[in-house]
């Protein structure tokens, strides 16, 4: 599966954004949906995490509240739906997806997914 990442750019702290993530080559419905971060200078982190069907979601600590996290397999796409955005929000953001999933898994580490997109920058302004 091919992922490709759109909808970042600039804004102000307290807006919002809507991240899409969108799947070719593959019906996204065989794959748990991941995003993940990479600010300057700091590793890669976990953002939001959705299982197969889109019933069962996790979130790292500092976007819990404030991020939602959704997919439609249908449209085979994945969404992230942010608001109430900090400069500390600015990365790069990804979607990836994780093959060999369980229905109803979701998975934090990165390093259990095996597809990701390019990513897309998000910048938060003060």
């Amino acid at each position: 599966v091919q992922l490709q990442a759109s909808g970042g750019g600039l804004v102000q702290a307290g807006g919002s954004l809507r991240l899409s993530c969108a799947a070719s080559g593959r019906a996204l419905s065989n794959y748990a949906l991941g995003w993940f971060r990479q600010g300057p200078g700091k590793e890669r982190e976990l953002v939001a995490v959705i299982n197969k069907g889109g019933r069962f979601t996790d979130y790292g600590d500092p976007v819990k509240g404030r991020f939602t996290v959704s997919r439609d397999n249908a449209k085979n796409m994945g969404y992230l739906q942010m608001n109430s955005l900090k400069p500390e929000d600015t990365a790069v953001y990804y979607c990836a997806a994780k093959s060999n999933a369980i229905l109803s898994g979701v998975y934090t580490n990165a390093a259990d997914y095996n597809y990701w997109g390019p990513g897309t920058q998000v910048t938060v302004s003060s």
